[in-house]
């Protein structure tokens, strides 16, 4: 994946000693800790012999292949677990966790033996993904990502372990009663790819273009890992439903962010989902993991299992593959999930006594015939390599001096050490920390309606509060001042610590309104009573009128839904509505602000107060955020990432994942419903106004692809400072027929704009974003015609503020070579011993590199899977070569290995203009 930094010098193997405080670094130290970490000391002495895994001159593909020489079998398939992988004594390897948390905030961290990970205590909490999708600003979301990163170094084991993230959750929100909406970042591929890249690139320590900066040292910062592959969007069928879709969906809506994020960040792995797709569970997929992942979309990290997904495939899908005449047990399950390419098994979870560490070698001795090949040791090889390739990547086996991410953390915690008690006293939550967690907060905030008061003409948001005199502020609502905040599903644990640094509605409202008029009252009322708010408290309606404005917080939990536990509806849970509506009615200066894991039903309640606004789940400084707003400190740019259907009537059920509009079932998201949202995709308000013109577009060459280009001009016509998002949405020929969608956004900016001045904007896009995925001719194709192109405030064709230019597409664009993977194997591994890829080669050995090209449009060309090729496309020619002769020799069109040792083959394959490579590694022994 990575090479290693060459800003080493001699290596110098480190002794075997760990002080005592590196040892409390992070709570939860057991006996494995007693294993002394490589590299975690500078002071050594030199050794006649560097073992390869250790020796920096080599990269880290190949130090990570010649780990997994050096091990036993037993000890290969015992790091193939999350929950520990196994220590290793002989080798110095401490146990190590690949399930950890930190999708809006470090949260997990993986501790303890066969056992779910620790929640965290005192770790800052930010807005939930939902809320940053609202801010359409991934340069926003790169930023608390590098924050993320940073402190998640702090928090763990010697700052170098565990430091694989299962984050962030990128399923698409395609059903608002989806049980973990708030998670993901939209309802659209391409504004999710481009949260999600941002996302992996900042806590991965890539810059924007997904490559390691220099302050790196070549060094990951952490390893990320984008999930849930794929299409899993349902909770009340995850364990054994299936999600049928066409080959069109799956191309073009239900995969395409995956495919966006790998193009934009390359994460270290990808976890695939519980459920079937089309009738196969998505942990034995070779056609998604291998085919559609792998080859297609060009990943080459590792796949990891849902938790306990594989034990799910046996008891949820009690799947019987083609030819079987029985449904897989305990070793065939693991057998055909490691043979697809399931590098990971999460093993915790739902789960019984099995998992790879102890059913992968019975399985070799069962000759099981899996989906691709005669299960063998070489299928575990390569999955071992990649995880190790990670861990290489990560730092752990250098000395600490090489990996700038560990003095970086240490120097942060001043001499400290962070246990995960309330002892640590909130040390990691900074003050730049909790800045961003409010700045995240307050672009979150999307406002929804704002309308004058009465005869007054003036809008009631932003509130007036005077600077003397009498005011008073009535903040009503069940989570306006809660026992405890509601921060989102996978949040860590908040004590006294760090309870001191949160800000709720409340009393963000109250200081800030203070902060104005040190004589104004600010009174917080519950709104409603019992668990599930079914009853409005007659007190705080009572009370309403007595004021001269009221902010209602009203919304959802994790009580309303959550991981496991879709929405039935879309209704407000208990008696908010009735709550709304009998404030609304005893004071017209009523706000409602709603924060909850998606849209609700507002059918009852918009019409009745002048102000609505909205945001998910917002994080540890959601009160201030609120505040700034609205006390208009600042102006509200948040724009709905998913379509605010009225109701759940306007949906089909949850477990229809057909998107286009079918058997009397209206479409999905704003790409196919047809129906009338409450609120559009894309839609937001400020509190000054824009005026769109100039638009206009052309076809342009971006350096050999053809591109379009959408520019126009944004005025703020308004007195205020403010921040618009512009979206650019193309309209097809063929728009709204068949399966054809009727609008797809194709780019977006953010732009921030002074009262009065102008911005021009330039959107950029490839042609080839135009494409639609045709099955019958097995590759993507752009339709001709003319395109309208939407330069738009939202998804709604009649929005306030839209221009449109066209563009005309006479010829699908000539694809081009994209991508190349290569899988090895000895000749005659798959005519006399079923063996598809292999790792470890002997001496003299004639390597058979199987070469796939994978297009611009998704076609595949040279090997594709077992007993399945099609030709190289004319002019494609492969060449091969060797970084070390004396270990692999290459000459013309033939590899051979030579003598013992680690050496990396660079297939390139060139076509046209273009030069594509591929690097694998082979170990000879």
């Amino acid at each position: 994946m990575m090479s290693s930094a060459r800003l080493r010098t001699k290596w110098r193997w480190p002794l075997i000693m760990v002080s005592s405080a590196a040892l409390l670094l992070s709570a939860g130290c057991d006996s494995d800790d007693d294993v002394a970490n490589i590299g975690d000391n500078d002071d050594s002495n030199n050794q006649p012999t560097t073992p390869v895994y250790l020796n920096p001159d080599y990269s880290f593909a190949e130090r990570g292949a010649a780990l997994t020489a050096e091990l036993t079998p037993e000890e290969r398939v015992s790091q193939m677990i999350s929950s520990r992988a196994a220590a290793i004594p002989r080798l110095r390897i401490p146990a190590y966790s690949w399930w950890n948390e930190a999708v809006h905030g470090v949260a997990r961290e993986g501790l303890q033996d066969n056992a779910n990970p620790d929640i965290l205590i005192n770790t800052t909490s930010y807005p939930v993904s939902l809320s940053l999708g609202s801010t359409w600003n991934p340069d926003l979301m790169y930023r608390e990502a590098s924050m993320i990163g940073n402190e998640m170094r702090e928090v763990v084991r010697n700052n170098k372990l565990d430091l694989n993230i299962y984050s962030p959750t990128v399923n698409l929100g395609r059903d608002p009663r989806w049980g973990r909406n708030d998670e993901t970042f939209s309802e659209d591929p391409l504004l999710t790819a481009v949260m999600g890249a941002a996302y992996v690139n900042g806590i991965e320590g890539k810059n924007r273009n997904g490559e390691l900066s220099e302050a790196s040292g070549g060094y990951l910062k952490t390893s990320a890992t984008i999930k849930h592959f794929a299409a899993n969007n349902s909770e009340f069928n995850r364990l054994d439903g299936s999600s049928n879709i066409s080959e069109a969906e799956l191309r073009d809506y239900y995969t395409a962010q995956f495919h966006g994020i790998i193009d934009r960040a390359q994460p270290s792995s990808i976890m695939s989902s519980y459920n079937e797709v089309n009738g196969v569970p998505a942990p034995a997929d070779v056609k998604l993991i291998d085919k559609l992942a792998r080859k297609t979309y060009g990943f080459k990290g590792f796949f990891t299992s849902d938790c306990d997904a594989i034990y799910i495939i046996q008891a949820g899908h009690h799947w019987q593959p083609d030819g079987y005449d029985h449904p897989l047990d305990k070793f065939e399950r693991a057998a055909f999930a490691n043979a697809a390419g399931e590098d990971l098994e999460c093993q915790q979870g739902y789960h019984d006594d099995y998992n790879y560490a102890n059913s992968l070698l019975p399985a070799i001795d069962k000759s099981i015939k899996t989906g691709v090949d005669t299960f063998n040791q070489n299928d575990i090889d390569v999955s071992v390599a990649r995880l190790m390739t990670v861990r290489m990547a990560l730092g752990e086996f250098d000395p600490i001096s090489e990996v700038p991410w560990i003095g970086q953390a240490r120097d942060a915690l001043n001499g400290k050490v962070w246990i995960n008690s309330n002892a640590n006293n909130a040390i990691t939550e900074t003050p730049e920390r909790l800045a961003m967690a409010r700045k995240v907060a307050t672009q979150s905030l999307v406002l929804l309606k704002n309308e004058p008061v009465g005869s007054s003409g003036r809008t009631l948001l932003p509130l007036q509060v005077p600077k003397s005199g009498a005011y008073s502020l009535a903040v009503i609502g069940p989570f306006a001042n809660p026992d405890e905040m509601f921060l989102g599903g996978y949040s860590s644990i908040q004590k006294s610590a760090g309870e001191a640094n949160e800000i709720n509605g409340c009393n963000g409202l109250r200081a800030a309104v203070k902060a104005i008029n040190g004589n104004a009252t600010v009174d917080c009322y519950p709104g409603v009573t019992g668990d599930d708010f079914n009853t409005v408290d007659s007190a705080s309606v009572a009370a309403a009128s007595t004021h001269d404005a009221v902010v209602l917080y009203v919304g959802t939990s994790d009580k309303t839904a959550a991981e496991a536990a879709d929405r039935p509806n879309l209704a407000l849970p208990g008696a908010q509505p009735d709550l709304i509506q009998q404030v609304a009615a005893r004071n017209p200066n009523t706000v409602v602000y709603i924060e909850s894991i998606g849209p609700v039903n507002v059918s009852t309640i918009r019409d009745e107060v002048p102000a609505l606004v909205w945001s998910s789940y917002n994080g540890m400084r959601k009160g201030a955020a609120l505040a700034d707003v609205l006390l208009g400190d600042v102006n509200p740019s948040g724009h709905l990432p998913f379509t605010w259907y009225r109701d759940e009537s306007q949906l089909p059920p949850i477990g229809d994942y057909t998107l286009a509009p079918h058997d009397n079932e209206p479409g999905r998201t704003y790409q196919y419903f047809e129906g009338e949202p409450s609120y559009p995709f894309g839609y937001g308000l400020s509190y000054t106004q824009f005026e769109y013109s100039n638009v206009a577009a052309q076809r342009v060459d971006n350096d050999g692809i053809p591109t379009i280009r959408v520019t126009g001009t944004v005025k703020n016509t308004g007195s205020r400072d403010g921040a618009d998002v512009v979206q650019v949405y193309a309209v097809p020929p063929n728009a709204g027929t068949g399966n054809i969608a009727q609008q797809r956004l194709v780019g977006f900016q953010r732009v921030a704009i002074g009262a009065g001045d102008t911005a021009d904007v330039r959107i950029d896009f490839p042609v080839d974003r135009l494409a639609r995925y045709d099955a019958d001719e097995g590759h993507e194709t752009v339709a001709t015609g003319t395109y309208t192109l939407r330069f738009a405030s939202s998804s709604s064709m009649n929005a306030a503020h839209q221009q449109q230019a066209t563009v005309n597409i006479s010829s699908t664009p000539e694809p081009r070579l994209e991508h190349v993977t290569v899988q090895l194997q000895a000749a005659g591994d798959a005519a006399n011993n079923d063996v598809v890829r292999r790792l470890i080669f002997a001496p003299d050995t004639v390597v058979a590199p199987k070469v796939t090209l994978a297009m611009s449009n998704q076609a595949l060309y040279g090997y594709i899977e077992p007993g399945q090729s099609k030709p190289l496309p004319d002019g494609a020619t492969v060449s091969y070569s060797s970084n070390r002769g004396d270990v692999l020799a290459t000459d013309g069109d033939s590899v051979r290995t030579v003598g013992t040792g680690v050496a990396t083959l660079t297939t390139t394959v060139k076509y046209g203009a273009q030069k594509v490579s591929d690097k694998s590694v082979v170990v000879v022994k």
